[in-house]
């Protein structure tokens, strides 16, 4: 079985949520994401996106995230292009812990494209790092780290 991407900080859902529903950090903390061009005023309501690009200058692509499914503080649950490998789902979950901080995990999947035949077992292992890089990136961002 596959590793999905875990951390935990000490910082309450509130906080971690506080970080993803601001669209406009979500650059700071997603791995390839270059600029926000724009948020849905919506953000982060169901049907919502956010306006971005990836990659680094000059090789830069617009792109959007949408949003599938939310449940506030719990889970956002996003739909990104993933270029040539087609279109990810990507689920983050918050769970608080016994200590009032909160343990975020996030799941990526390839849904549509080339690469959704590849088992969810081989894509977890192939996003791992990335993901890993993100949420250590969210979580720094919930603390009050500057980085």
């Amino acid at each position: 079985m596959g590793r999905i991407a875990s951390i935990e900080t000490t910082v309450s859902s509130a906080g971690v949520w506080e970080i993803l529903a601001d669209g406009w950090r979500y650059a700071s903390w997603v791995v390839g994401a270059s600029r926000i061009r724009e948020v849905d005023r919506t953000w982060p309501q169901v049907g919502s996106r956010i306006h971005h690009s990836v990659g680094l200058w000059p090789l830069v692509l617009d792109d959007s995230t949408e949003v599938k499914s939310v449940q506030s503080e719990r889970e956002l649950v996003l739909r990104a292009r993933a270029w040539l490998f087609g279109k990810a789902e990507i689920t983050l979950t918050l769970e608080p812990t016994g200590s009032g901080g909160t343990r975020i995990t996030m799941a990526e999947h390839v849904v549509e494209g080339p690469y959704a035949l590849v088992p969810d077992v081989v894509q977890e292992e192939l996003v791992l790092p990335r993901n890993q890089e993100c949420l250590k990136r969210l979580a720094l961002i919930a603390e009050g780290v500057t980085v």
